[in-house]
């Protein structure tokens, strides 16, 4: 079962900019292999981190909007969101360690 929730154009200010929860949001494409190694790894944080963060991914290539608003060129990016604003931002593949310790930095 998945711990990441699919989101969109459509409901990202709702599941994300209102969000009340850090919110890791996965910018990735189904083109992209790079993203797809990193799917897997964010799965395991989602369940390691359950009821501490929310984890959303967003294809950009079906969302260009929103890729666009936050200057996403490269994949995957990752961007974490506290109280509804960018913290951070992770660029390319890197290992799980390194995603922790960036998003332990905000909790």
């Amino acid at each position: 079962m998945s711990n990441a929730l699919d989101i969109n154009d459509g409901n990202f200010e709702a599941e994300v900019v209102n969000s009340s929860e850090l919110t890791i949001v996965d910018f990735w494409a189904p083109w992209c292999g790079p993203c797809r190694k990193l799917g897997p790894v964010l799965e395991e944080i989602a369940q390691d981190f359950e009821g501490k963060i929310k984890i959303v991914k967003l294809n950009t290539d079906e969302n260009l909007k929103t890729a666009k608003e936050y200057s996403v060129s490269g994949l995957p990016t990752l961007l974490i969101f506290k109280e509804g604003k960018p913290v951070e931002r992770l660029v390319g593949l890197m290992p799980k360690t390194s995603i922790i310790t960036n998003i332990e930095k905000h909790l």
